[in-house]
């Protein structure tokens, strides 16, 4: 196609883009000489490939015009700046107010509740003895291992007694005592009397470590009691002395068990069918593997139920008791301060997170409006 025949067709196209980019019919027909003008010049840049004809002549008419358009300067009429600066005088309304009461109490009240709230839900408990009986009633429930810590001033009167082991599932029982006595010979009266009890229980010692030093006797022991008895055996050990501290732990093992129990079962069936097989050597191999481990893990679970059937009990018996410092709780601030720790943990994951996300999208929107400007600046400084 020649220039001719691109100019006799696409004319009227050209004139209605100018008249609609511009908005000005006087100044279309005008830009629309200088458009053919320019495209007459350019004519050898046109590239049927890329492009029709039709819109290489739009895009040079645009250039065109925006070349017109910086070229000359519109400013407003006298008579509308005057109008505008009456009118701007004339305004009475006053200035706005960045800060008022109505926004304050938008603000003020949500951070209030939020203040509130921390220091509610994040104040500590100052009721030790509810919460180790708590503690006790948790650690009565059966199915999972619980430890349950509790302690005791010196001379209360109130005793906490231990939670009972459970009567039908295999449980893994241990207690501890901590007791505070006058003198040497209460410690080794304590003892002896300690051994009296593990034996009414069909008990027996394990271990006993006993010093007799001018100012600081104590002794150390590690009881088996049988765990159907270990309640009552540990509430008469706590009378020898002032009970310092308590400690209890309770791990269920039936889940174990039982999982054993079912593996046992499996394994039975597979040598039973293995049983009834021709005897090969192969076969023969494959029986003894599955009777040596069925016989191990009936051993496992008979020593499990076996060390099962008797608590471990330790008992502390001491002429000195250990200083505690005395707690009074956190002040009324605690909480806040505690909210606020928490908001700048929050804060800097936040930040270490989403900074690089942050920074990627930024780079990109930068590339973005760069990469845009330059494709403007190269079309509006064609010739």
């Amino acid at each position: 196609m020649t220039f001719t025949q691109a100019a006799e067709t696409h004319l009227d196209d050209v004139y209605g883009y100018l008249t609609w980019f511009t908005g000005d019919r006087a100044a279309a027909d005008d830009l629309t000489g200088e458009t053919f003008e320019r495209a007459l010049r350019l004519w050898h840049r046109f590239d049927p490939a890329r492009g029709s004809a039709r819109t290489w002549l739009c895009q040079v008419a645009r250039t065109v015009a925006l070349d017109h358009f910086r070229s000359e300067r519109r400013l407003a009429p006298p008579e509308v700046r005057e109008r505008v600066r009456l009118i701007a005088v004339a305004d009475a309304t006053p200035p706005r107010r960045v800060f008022s009461w109505r926004r304050a109490l938008v603000v003020l009240v949500p951070v209030a509740a939020a203040v509130a709230a921390a220091v509610v839900f994040t104040q500590p408990a100052h009721h030790p003895q509810q919460l180790a009986g708590k503690a006790l009633e948790r650690a009565a429930t059966p199915g999972r291992p619980t430890t349950v810590r509790t302690a005791v001033a010196e001379g209360a009167a109130t005793r906490l007694a231990p939670p009972a082991p459970s009567t039908h599932r295999i449980q893994r029982y241990g207690a501890s005592l901590e007791l505070h006595v006058a003198t040497g010979l209460d410690v080794s009266n304590g003892v002896k009397a300690a051994l009296r009890i593990a034996a009414s229980y069909s008990g027996y010692p394990v271990s006993v470590h006993e010093s007799a030093q001018p100012g600081n006797a104590y002794a150390d022991l590690v009881l088996k009691i049988p765990r159907s008895h270990v309640q009552q055996a540990v509430a008469r050990l706590s009378l020898l002395g002032t009970i310092v501290g308590e400690h209890v732990d309770i791990q269920d093992l039936q889940s174990g068990i039982n999982a054993t129990d079912r593996t046992i079962a499996s394994l039975q069936k597979q040598l039973a069918a293995l049983r009834a097989q021709p005897q090969t050597d192969t076969a023969k191999r494959q029986i003894a593997a599955l009777t040596a481990r069925i016989v191990a893990l009936q051993r496992n679970r008979a020593t499990t139920v076996r060390g099962a059937h008797f608590a471990s009990v330790s008992l502390s018996l001491t002429t000195q008791v250990a200083t505690r410092r005395e707690h009074h709780g956190h002040g009324p601030l605690h909480g806040l301060g505690v909210a606020f720790r928490w908001i700048g943990i929050g804060a800097v994951y936040a930040l270490a997170l989403g900074g690089p996300v942050l920074l990627l999208g930024l780079l990109v929107w930068l590339a973005a409006r760069a990469l845009r400007r330059r494709r403007e600046d190269a079309l509006l400084s064609r010739p």
